[in-house]
């Protein structure tokens, strides 16, 4: 009997051990090595950069506060329209993943549903266009402005707040918008699927997919409110 493991990855290497009577705790061992790996690895940074801080002196800087007033407001607001997009388009991608090969797997027994079910895969592909709309609408908020520092060199509040207000707006449509493309490709996988075995059920899967894709519309909403309120001046 040859198991398939939580981590993809293993289901490969796990198939060849246990085909030579590997025994499975050692398989369990063996999936969770990288795992550990990356959890010790990480610990270890986290302590080595804060006794770093600590030795010499800059205990103080070991501080969350500190590391969002000492990074510059245009670094935040190029994360937030870079996120944005990037996620966005990472849930169409998703979505179209989904969709298409459970429309080019049933379209083999039922050609009929090719057509009609490329509407799930336009869903999909609005989500991407929801990140970009908002980045187009981030970005326009940046400008170049020299005078931004306060007397004691600080960052003044108008800037700190326009960077940390688009950044807020691009990562809450960005991650808004995976969920939303995860669930339009889920529900239309679904719907391929049930068009190709009645195709009765289509139009009525549909209406549940077109919910699924107005998730994305809060996030944009959200983001639209708080892009307008960020601009970055001179004041």
């Amino acid at each position: 009997e040859i198991r398939s493991y939580d981590i993809p990855l293993c289901r490969i290497s796990l198939s060849l051990l246990e085909y030579h009577h590997t025994p499975r705790g050692a398989l369990a061992m063996l999936c969770n090595l990288p795992h550990q790996i990356v959890y010790y690895s990480t610990l270890l940074i986290i302590i080595a950069v804060g006794l770093q801080f600590n030795l010499s002196g800059l205990g103080t800087r070991f501080d969350f506060g500190w590391f969002l007033t000492y990074l510059s407001p245009f670094m935040w607001g190029g994360l937030g329209v870079g996120l944005s997009v990037s996620l966005s388009i990472v849930g169409a991608a998703w979505g179209i993943f989904l969709v298409g090969s459970s429309v080019l797997g049933a379209g083999i027994m039922a050609p009929r549903i090719k057509t009609r079910n490329l509407i799930s895969i336009i869903f999909c592909e609005a989500v991407a266009i929801y990140g970009i709309i908002i980045a187009i609408i981030l970005a326009g908020r940046l400008k170049p402005v020299n005078d931004i520092y306060t007397d004691d060199g600080e960052y003044t509040h108008n800037a700190l707040f326009t960077g940390y207000a688009i950044f807020a707006a691009g990562i809450a449509v960005g991650i808004t918008n995976i969920a939303c493309g995860i669930s339009v490709g889920v529900v239309g996988s679904g719907a391929a699927l049930a068009d190709a075995q009645n195709a009765s059920l289509f139009v009525k899967v549909l209406i549940i997919e077109i919910f699924a894709s107005a998730i994305g519309l809060f996030g944009v909403i959200v983001g639209i409110v708080i892009g307008t309120k960020a601009k970055i001046d001179s004041s």
